[in-house]
C-alpha cells in the first residue's frame, strides 16, 4: 500500500508530472498544495483494490488499517487544537483507536502539534479527488474513462482544493471532456 501512495501511481507519478511542466514557474514545479499532493497520495493507495494489486485478504487489511489510523489522526488533531486535549490525551486516543504503539502515537502527536492540522488536510484532498470523480462519473456517464480523469486532475500540477473544483467543473462542461487527455504513463 505504501507503494502505492509514493510510488506509482502516487507521488512518484504525480511530481513526476508536475516537475516536468516547464510553464510552470520554479516554485510549483518544485512545491505544492499539501493537501492536494497529499489527498492524491492517499487517493493513490485506494487504488489499490480496484488494481486488484492486493494479492490476499491480508494486504487490504493493511490498508483498511492505515486507513483508520489516518482517520483516527484527525480525531487526534482536532482534539489538540480545537478541542484543547493534552499531548497526552491525543497520545493515548491514538493508542487506543488505531492501536498505535506508545512511541508511534507520542510522535504522531508532537507532529500535529508542528504541523497542525495537516492529517484533515490529507483526508480532505483525498475526500475531493473522490468527490469529482464520482462527479465525472456521473456527468460523463458511459463516456467516463478512469485514465482521463487521472491525466486531467495531474495535467496542471498540484492546485488548491477550489481551484481543482473550478478546473475540473470546466472540463466536465466543455468539449475537452470529450477528447482522449493526455495518457499518464
Amino acid at each position: 500500500m505504501q507503494y502505492l501512495h509514493e510510488g506509482v501511481p502516487g507521488h512518484h507519478v504525480q511530481l513526476g508530472l508536475q516537475q516536468e511542466l516547464d510553464r510552470l514557474p520554479r516554485f510549483r514545479r518544485q512545491g505544492g498544495d499539501l493537501a492536494f499532493i497529499e489527498g492524491w497520495g492517499l487517493y493513490a493507495e485506494s487504488l489499490g483494490e480496484p488494481l486488484g494489486l492486493y494479492a490476499d485478504p491480508y494486504a487490504h487489511i493493511g490498508y483498511l488499517q492505515a486507513s483508520l489510523a489516518r482517520a483516527a489522526r484527525v480525531v487526534a488533531d482536532t482534539g489538540l487544537h480545537a478541542q484543547g486535549w493534552s499531548r497526552r490525551q491525543a497520545a493515548q486516543y491514538l493508542e487506543k483507536n488505531a492501536a498505535m504503539a506508545p512511541a508511534d502515537a507520542e510522535a504522531d502527536v508532537e507532529r500535529m502539534m508542528a504541523q497542525p492540522g495537516q492529517a484533515l488536510s490529507n483526508v480532505l484532498g483525498q475526500a475531493r479527488i473522490v468527490a469529482l470523480r464520482e462527479r465525472a462519473r456521473e456527468q460523463l456517464g458511459a463516456r467516463f474513462d478512469l485514465r482521463r480523469f487521472h491525466a486531467e486532475i495531474l495535467k496542471d500540477g498540484s492546485l488548491p482544493l477550489d481551484v481543482l473544483d473550478r478546473k475540473m467543473e470546466r472540463w466536465l462542461q466543455t468539449a475537452g471532456a470529450a477528447h482522449p487527455a493526455a495518457a499518464i504513463p
